[in-house]
């Protein structure tokens, strides 16, 4: 599948894979100072979300798949991969699939273990907003604070409306949600057991359960050149939680 992607910069490559229901402009202001520090920055969609193609198909294998023909189709040769959550655990799926052909890897807040399913909310409150009678953004966030408390949340789930016709006000997900709700059993699966040799940082956030000691010892038994660094104050979502911190642990990782 041919990815929707923006690039930035010029010299090594890093791909940046968001997580689910993200996008790439999600990235656009660490990209930029990435590419500041001579890097050539791919952010990339992956499959049924942001602007990349919808399928009815949809599991860690074939966007690891997906990511393959992305560097073959731009020529790529040792590229950095950074993975957010979803992401981060395509780019694990990736060095199993096709190993050595990344030359470093930065795993942001997902471990390689089966996680329980966790979005029902989520799900609910996308699923309650009808784009047959609504017709703009306040009316689509009135109906998902009936489901989701959080504004952060609500903010990056509507950043996902689009005009899909906008001489008739018809508006939509950029995502797939047909395709993520029906297939997202695929994305809480573990990734099975490999051994890499390839450098690896595993950043996870201090206030996040995502990442516990037991995938920290995983990760350890995974990687044999591993490094481990906690973001302190952060969540989940430590990239845009605590940018700074992060952008500063990946460059000190890519310079080593």
């Amino acid at each position: 599948m041919k990815l929707a992607y923006r690039e930035f910069g010029e010299g090594q490559a890093l791909i940046i894979l968001h997580g689910l229901f993200g996008q790439s402009d999600n990235w656009n202001t660490l990209a930029k100072n990435f590419a500041e520090k001579g890097l050539r920055v791919f952010t990339v969609d992956q499959r049924n979300h942001g602007l990349s193609p919808h399928s009815s198909e949809w599991d860690y294998s074939l966007m690891a798949g997906d990511l393959l023909e992305f560097i073959n189709d731009h020529a790529l040769e040792k590229p950095i991969l950074l993975g957010h959550s979803m992401g981060a655990k395509t780019v694990m799926f990736f060095e199993n699939l096709h190993p050595a052909i990344a030359d470093k890897l930065i795993l942001a807040d997902m471990a390689a273990r089966v996680y329980p399913p966790h979005h029902e909310t989520v799900f609910k409150a996308l699923h309650a907003v009808d784009f047959s009678t609504i017709n703009t953004r306040k009316e689509a966030e009135a109906v998902m604070n009936e489901y989701i408390r959080d504004f952060g949340t609500k903010q990056f789930l509507l950043k996902n409306i689009f005009w899909k016709d906008a001489t008739d006000n018809r508006m939509d997900w950029r995502f797939n949600l047909k395709a993520i709700t029906e297939n997202y059993d695929n994305m809480m699966v573990s990734v099975s057991f490999f051994k890499s040799s390839v450098p690896t940082l595993v950043l996870r956030g201090e206030l996040s359960d995502y990442v516990t000691a037991g995938d920290i010892h995983d990760f350890e038994t995974r990687f044999q050149n591993l490094t481990v660094k906690t973001i302190a104050g952060a969540g989940h979502w430590i990239h845009a939680e605590k940018p700074g911190p992060f952008f500063e642990a990946v460059m000190t990782f890519i310079k080593a």
